[in-house]
């Protein structure tokens, strides 16, 4: 009898990207995948437990799924991923209902873990976070097909002292250029037209294999396989982004004009409290670079506030720094104090209240700057991913090239003519939200010209 699997995925790309690889192999072996988690024979929940709130995301999806075993057909359920690494032993114990724990680096083991839990017994394999990263397992998309996340590394050796991600996810592991360039020609053949890259430090790609920064050599070869007509980078660390990249950046007109770049602070002292490898004066100076060089392009930063001894007249830099910058995107964290790392065991740890009120305050400030470049836009004209169509209003909603998926604004626009997931449209701005943007079609390759430009 085929077994039906459903397969949960929390948290960020580089756990969507291990859930798609444990699929891949699920499906290899008579296993069928299901999108329906009540008819499904086993569960996997692939966790994030990088903070308190994503800990407990995971935790309450675990809880709500594992009651389908008494109301649906589960029979196997499997925790996966950085809560199953971080919290094995205590998961085994605390949710009976929890058949198989498995860490981050042992998910390549999925096939094996199952068939013993099939065999009704309990099992939890983990703490291989060092393992080298397998280059030829089966890959099965969870993203729409025409744009898909590129892994080219694992792990992280910046040791920030809030991160408790080096160790549930090892040291820094690149992945071999030859093998990355493979994957990226399948999933182009596979009719992927946008790559995204991801690491937990892109910019250090090839560092530890290579011996040198290999980043802007890996996207140059991107750029030169023919149906991929965007490449994306996130997840860049300012103090390695190198002009070598930014040259790289600005001279292939495939690679998309939008950086993430995690700052998490400006004010010195408290980079430096964080173990971060870099300065305000440097982050300054990096992005006036990135910006004379690319006049047009998109950052996108991560901050944290509230880390413990940020006192007010921080705080106050930090909003004059995000109010000079003016980035394009911005998302705020309050400081999580995560228990083995260094940053949980300073002083002066700063209460809830206050670290949730300096998020708003900031990020009230970052929708109005968001607003007034989004009406820059207005009368402009943008090559836009389709995504979806509302049915009812034919209206399409993409992105643009300055627009990652899940995480920036989309394009509302109407159409004259049909047009498909992953189609390309040229639309004019007509108008603008906080976020997002509406627009006019004026070009698509299968109806042509509808209107002057």
């Amino acid at each position: 009898m085929t077994l039906k699997v459903y397969v949960e995925s929390l948290g960020c790309a580089k756990n969507l990207v291990d859930s798609e690889i444990m699929m891949g192999l699920l499906s290899q072996y008579n296993y069928q995948l299901t999108n329906d988690p009540t008819e499904a024979d086993i569960i996997i929940v692939n966790t994030c437990g990088f903070i308190e709130a994503a800990k407990q995301e995971s935790i309450d999806t675990i809880i709500g799924l594992g009651r389908l075993k008494e109301t649906g057909n589960c029979k196997i359920l499997v925790v996966a991923g950085c809560l199953g690494e971080r919290y094995a032993d205590e998961l085994l114990k605390e949710l009976p209902e929890v058949d198989v724990i498995i860490g981050t680096g042992n998910y390549p083991e999925i096939i094996q873990v199952i068939d013993e839990a099939l065999k009704g017994n309990r099992i939890a394999k983990s703490g291989d976070v060092d393992v080298k990263i397998s280059e030829d397992l089966p890959r099965l998309l969870a993203t729409p097909g025409y744009t898909a996340y590129l892994k080219i590394a694992d792990g992280c050796d910046n040791c920030c002292t809030y991160c408790i991600i080096p160790k549930l996810r090892g040291s820094y592991r690149s992945r071999s250029m030859e093998n990355i360039l493979e994957e990226a020609k399948a999933l182009e053949q596979k009719g992927v037209k946008e790559l995204i890259l991801i690491a937990q430090d892109t910019t250090r790609y090839g560092i530890d294999l290579y011996g040198e920064l290999k980043l802007p050599e890996l996207l140059r070869k991107l750029c030169m396989i023919e149906g991929i007509q965007w490449v994306r980078v996130l997840y860049c660390y300012p103090d390695v982004i190198s002009d070598e990249l930014i040259d790289t950046m600005a001279e292939e007109e495939k690679i998309c004009k939008y950086l993430d770049l995690p700052i998490q602070h400006c004010n010195n002292t408290i980079l430096k409290r964080m173990n971060r490898k870099t300065t305000k004066e440097h982050i300054l100076t990096m992005i006036e670079k990135l910006r004379r060089r690319m006049p047009d392009i998109a950052l996108r930063t991560s901050l944290i506030v509230g880390f413990p001894g940020e006192t007010e007249e921080q705080f106050e830099e930090l909003k004059s720094f995000v109010e000079e910058v003016k980035f394009d995107k911005l998302g705020v964290f309050t400081y999580s104090q995560e228990e083995d790392t260094p940053a949980a065991r300073l002083k002066n740890q700063i209460d809830e209240e206050t670290k949730n009120a300096r998020r708003n305050e900031i990020m009230m400030m970052q929708k109005e700057i968001s607003l007034k470049k989004n009406i820059e836009k207005i009368g402009k004209i943008y090559d836009i991913l389709v995504e979806e169509k509302v049915e009812e209003d034919n209206v399409y909603i993409g992105r643009t090239a300055y627009d990652a998926p899940e995480i920036d604004g989309i394009v509302y626009f109407p159409a004259v003519c049909s047009l498909n997931p992953g189609d390309f449209a040229k639309v004019r701005i007509t108008d603008a939200l906080e976020y997002d943007l509406m627009g006019e079609m004026i070009y698509n390759e299968s109806c042509e010209q509808v209107d002057n430009c």
